[in-house]
């Protein structure tokens, strides 16, 4: 019998040629177990009931595996293979997850529509960034004053 792990592992690479964080596998691979368990243990699939069960957790890994897909955040910026992983922004664009990941700040109008995206460098460039600032201010207005 094959561990869960290993599957989901051989699945990813195969179907989409990524290779998932151990967190997220660890979430994936406990809904599989729990989905397998019920099947074997509870479930009679000659019943309405039964099959009418199956139906239900086939859904649940269906919708739960569609709401990973859509954080950017559970994906990595490339596949095993080094290509850029890219996303549906919408009908015609698609976005390097990379950029989607950069975005700190949407501004949308009163339809929703995205007016304004800010894109940041991440938190420590952000902040690195901030201190020169500060920096500069002090060294500015040191120097000011003993010029005087």
């Amino acid at each position: 019998m094959a561990d869960t792990r290993n599957v989901l592992a051989d699945m990813f690479d195969r179907f989409l040629g990524i290779e998932v964080t151990a967190d997220i596998q660890e979430k994936l691979v406990s809904i599989v177990d729990k989905v397998e368990a019920s099947i074997r243990d509870d479930m009679d699939l000659g019943t309405v009931q039964g099959q009418n069960t199956l139906r239900m957790l086939l859904a649940t890994l269906v919708a739960y595996g569609w709401g990973i897909g859509m954080h950017p955040f559970h994906n990595p910026p490339r596949d095993k293979s080094g290509r850029i992983l890219e996303v549906r922004a919408s009908k015609d664009i698609l976005v390097p997850v990379e950029d989607l990941q950069s975005i700190r700040y949407l501004k949308k109008d009163k339809y929703g529509r995205v007016r304004k995206a800010l894109f940041e460098p991440d938190q420590n460039a952000r902040v690195r960034s901030q201190i020169d600032g500060l920096l500069a201010e002090i060294a500015v207005n040191k120097w000011q004053e003993e010029e005087s």
